[in-house]
């Protein structure tokens, strides 16, 4: 019998990471996600916001930076305003930066789910490679005919319930952002 633990960790692990990638879709309301991409040039290099400064959600529009050195406020502001996907304009007041998330419109709602859509085919193309790197290992291995039926029609399955729990994910999304 062919061992297909190994794959399920696989495709476990690319929904995993595609529920990471949902989470930093912005849906109109503040979520301290929505900024784990922003880099921020500190004591120089490019150094992720989250660990520059501390990022609360205060009320459903606004997000709360406070910077762990005081020093680095303005770069924040900048590298915030500077990413242009996320379309936020922050304000600094010297001590903390306020990040106000505007409501969205429904085009910009519309764009943010093309988006998210295509997070989701990246997902099911990883899927379907993981699914051919076992199809390749099951056919090299030296296994009887019925087994390797047998384990390429339960790949098939496994694959078929991993996108089905991708696009129940994206649907759950998708009513998240068009949510007036």
């Amino acid at each position: 019998m062919y061992d297909t633990d190994e794959i399920k960790k696989k495709m476990t692990s690319s929904i995993d990471h595609f529920r990471d990638e949902l989470k930093k879709v912005r849906t109109g309301r503040a979520h301290p996600d929505m900024l784990s991409d922003v880099r921020v040039e500190a004591y120089g290099q490019m150094t992720p916001l989250n660990q520059l400064a501390n990022i609360t959600v205060s009320g459903a529009s606004m997000l709360l930076i406070t910077p762990y050195d005081v020093a680095n406020i303005a770069k924040i502001s900048s590298a915030i305003r500077a990413d242009q996907s996320l379309g936020l304009n922050p304000a600094d007041d010297g001590r903390v930066v306020r990040v106000p998330i505007p409501p969205l419109n429904e085009e910009r709602r519309r764009e943010i789910v093309k988006a998210a859509s295509a997070k989701l085919e990246s997902t099911h193309i990883s899927l379907r490679q993981i699914r051919d790197d076992a199809r390749k290992a099951i056919k090299n291995a030296e296994l009887a005919e019925d087994a390797k039926k047998r384990a390429e029609k339960s790949i098939d399955d496994m694959t078929k319930d991993f996108n089905t729990e991708a696009d129940k994910l994206f649907a759950a999304k998708e009513s998240e952002i068009m949510q007036i």
